[in-house]
């Protein structure tokens, strides 16, 4: 792969564009609507909106959120409250409905990141009955206090737009123009290292705290700003209908959003759109044939009972219809990029600048009465590859796992580059210069390649920065889909991207896992390299000994949690000890 070969990144302008043009097609289809077609328009806008924030959640963070519509009632009321029971109105004049919208919107996010609190450990089912009771606790504290208009009075539109069928259709576009606004927003905040963060924690969690970002803040952000749209909802609803009550905002109708969100997928913006008409013009074509509305949340249930058992949404399946020719050219292209990545000298083992980088003394990790790792103690040399090895079971990736910050409660010491790793999270390990990388597949394929690189670097690689990693390790081109890309390639793209952000040490575990021979050459090659061209000290667990044997300096064994052997790799793969230990494995040695 050539620097050449690395797509533009699409225009910066061009969601503005599309933002515009939108506009002016919602005028345009505006003008001569009935005042039925008008109502029903503004409706499936406002439903959007809910499905927007609901997608920040649902579909691109990966949680469950069953409490939309209580946000949205909290939006009126609050925005109901400022016009009504504060003199505010006085002040904005005919700005206010706006900036009480906004004001609805803070207060509503505020409370978006208590409810998030859960999230932090809480998962699946046990957050589902969180939120749904929260949306019960919150439709029934709505029902005693009621509404600041007690039914009786109505609360001005924006700007001074009246009720009539020409305020109706001059408020339709206001709510055209808002929903447009939040869907710009959205998708450029989808598009940048917080909506990475999203979807990074929708697919691992440890991954992304790995990568020197906070798995609280990403959780309590997507909380945040669905609760903060949610509110903007339920206030673009009370200019709709000037009154609200209650039975808008109930528990099932929230329940009905969240299974059309999963349904359709409404972190895409098309898509929300889709789900917004179908949550409007379905009840909307059961009333025309007297059928009841109830029979609207059981085709919400057939739906949403397809979506979970196939664990697909309708964007999803579309997009990958339109995409198939185009993801059999991208996958030849990732087959071209791999092979065409091969290193012509092969390079030497690195032997570093003989200053201790990484120092760990005594540690020692127990679960119960069993010991996985016991007073263990090693030092990596700064600018070295340092194997990690020993037999399944002797607490190798135990010892990643609590020098990484996984497993906080251990004993023992460990410092890098002179300062403590004890006490820290793993996201502040990793801003300190201390990234790995994971057995399990780790990286999110609702990214491209280049994407993943970015969040990874923390948004310090250029494009030139990034297309030179990923061809130092012959890793697709960045605009290639990750969920096009096999397991083995992703392995490699998620060392150049951990090895991209210059970190002082990257831990490895297995990372030649799902390689061909051929690749784990070229990949032994690059990774001797890697010292020099990256700045970046490597320990390295793996199975494969012809690997050990061919990029580490110093070797050392664990065996039932205690070191058997360290030191020069000759030595300690000769060592009796060592054959010993390895039983079956004896030949490989």
């Amino acid at each position: 792969m050539s620097l050449a070969s690395v797509r533009r990144v699409p225009r910066a302008w061009l969601p503005f564009i599309l933002a515009i043009g939108a506009i002016l097609v919602g005028i345009g289809f505006g003008i001569g609507m009935s005042a039925y077609v008008v109502f029903v328009s503004t409706s499936v806008l406002v439903a959007m909106v809910s499905l927007l924030g609901l997608g920040i959640v649902t579909g691109t963070a990966g949680m469950i959120a069953l409490c939309q519509l209580s946000f949205a009632s909290i939006g009126a009321w609050v925005l109901e409250f400022l016009f009504l029971r504060t003199p505010l109105q006085n002040v904005f004049g005919s700005a206010s409905f706006l900036v009480f919208t906004v004001v609805a919107g803070i207060v509503t996010a505020l409370l978006g990141l208590v409810i998030g609190l859960p999230a932090l450990r809480l998962r699946g089912v046990n957050l589902a009955v969180i939120t749904l009771g929260v949306a019960a606790a919150v439709d029934n504290t709505v029902q005693n206090i009621g509404f600041p208009d007690q039914g009786i009075s109505h609360i001005p539109r924006p700007f001074g737009i009246g009720t009539d069928p020409s305020g109706d259709r001059a408020y339709f576009v206001f709510a055209l123009v808002v929903t447009v606004v939040i869907a710009v927003l959205i998708y450029l905040i989808q598009g940048s290292r917080v909506g990475a963060a999203w979807k990074a924690v929708a697919f691992s969690e440890r991954g992304t705290a790995s990568a020197g970002t906070s798995v609280r803040t990403a959780k309590l952000s997507a909380f945040a700003l669905s609760a903060f749209v949610g509110g903007v909802a339920g206030c673009l609803i009370v200019g709709q209908i000037t009154q609200v009550n209650y039975l808008t905002f109930t528990p099932i109708n929230s329940l009905g959003l969240y299974v059309l969100s999963i349904v359709v997928g409404s972190h895409l913006i098309d898509m929300a759109l889709f789900g917004g008409i179908l949550f409007v013009v379905i009840p909307e074509i059961l009333k025309q044939f007297g059928v009841p509305l109830e029979w609207s949340s059981v085709a919400f249930g057939v739906l949403g009972i397809q979506a979970l058992t196939t664990n697909s949404n309708l964007g999803t399946n579309v997009r990958t219809a339109l995409f198939r020719r185009r993801r059999q050219r991208e996958a030849a292209r990732v087959t071209d990029s791999r092979d065409s990545g091969a290193v012509a000298a092969e390079a030497p083992i690195p032997a570093g600048t003989g200053r201790p980088l990484l120092i760990v003394e005594d540690l020692t990790v127990e679960f119960g009465a069993v010991k996985a790792l016991t007073n263990v103690s090693l030092t990596v040399i700064e600018g070295t590859i340092l194997g990690l090895i020993g037999p399944n079971g002797a607490g190798k990736s135990t010892f990643v796992d609590a020098i990484g910050g996984f497993l906080p409660s251990h004993g023992g010491t460990a410092t890098l580059d002179g300062k403590s790793l004890n006490g820290l999270a793993p996201h502040q390990r990793a801003r300190l210069g201390l990234r790995r990388t994971f057995q399990q597949d780790r990286v999110p394929p609702s990214m491209t390649v280049g994407a993943y690189v970015r969040f990874l670097t923390h948004g310090k690689a250029d494009s030139k920065a990034i297309a030179e990693a990923l061809e130092f390790f012959g890793c697709p081109e960045a605009s290639i889909p990750l969920s096009v890309v096999d397991v083995g390639t992703r392995r490699l793209v998620e060392v150049a991207a951990n090895l991209a952000s210059r970190p002082k040490l990257l831990l490895l575990d297995e990372p030649a896992a799902g390689l061909s021979h051929d690749e784990h050459l070229a990949f032994g090659d690059r990774l001797r390299r890697a010292p020099e061209h990256f700045g970046t000290t490597i320990l390295i667990i793996e199975h494969d000994l012809d690997l050990v044997r061919s990029v580490c300096s110093t070797i050392t064994v664990l065996n039932f949690g205690e070191v058997l052997a360290t030191g020069d790799r000759t030595a300690v793969l000769s060592d009796p000890k060592v054959v010993s230990a390895y039983m079956g494995e004896t030949e490989m040695l």
